[in-house]
């Protein structure tokens, strides 16, 4: 092999090398900003098709509905907990539910309240508590995340105020 081919053969591998160890580096670092979405019965049980199941310290985003007199506020700051149930149709909530705490500290959208549906961002720690650091309440009867969607169906309705 001449000379010149071999100095053209190490910069190509050289240029390749480095795009893989930059892209390798990429994936690393967006790897640790997913947050998956699951189900209360799902942080339990394990995702339907996959069986993969959350891990402790994981960012996760959780949607469902808050159960009804689930909802404890701290009377000298605005840490509130609550636990949410998947989204069923009917809406009802059995005690042998699999239902998920979510633990969070600061301002509550205006339209949450319990039996709503939220979605919420946060941390799976020891014991199925979430330390949320984000609620977003369901900001009309249109919205949905498209996963509680197909968990309700058909039969989802609009709640009569």
């Amino acid at each position: 092999m001449n000379p010149r081919r071999k100095k053209r053969l190490t910069i190509i591998l050289s240029v390749l090398i480095g795009l893989s160890v930059v892209a390798g580096l990429v994936l690393y670092a967006l790897s640790q900003n997913i947050d998956l979405f699951f189900k209360p019965s799902e942080i339990h049980q394990g995702k339907e098709d996959t069986g993969m199941k959350a891990q402790i310290g994981q960012r996760i985003r959780i949607g469902g509905l808050v159960v009804p007199g689930s909802v404890k506020r701290d009377e000298a700051s605005l840490k509130v907990s609550f636990k949410l149930a998947d989204m069923r149709m009917p809406i009802a909530f059995n005690e042998g539910d699999p239902t998920v705490t979510v633990k969070y500290d600061g301002i509550l959208p205006d339209l949450f309240r319990e039996g709503q549906g939220i979605v919420a961002n946060g941390t799976l720690a020891e014991g199925f508590v979430i330390n949320a650091s984000e609620v977003l309440a369901k900001h009309d009867e249109n919205y949905m995340p498209k996963e509680l969607a197909e968990e309700a169906g058909k039969a989802h309705s609009k709640p009569q105020y």
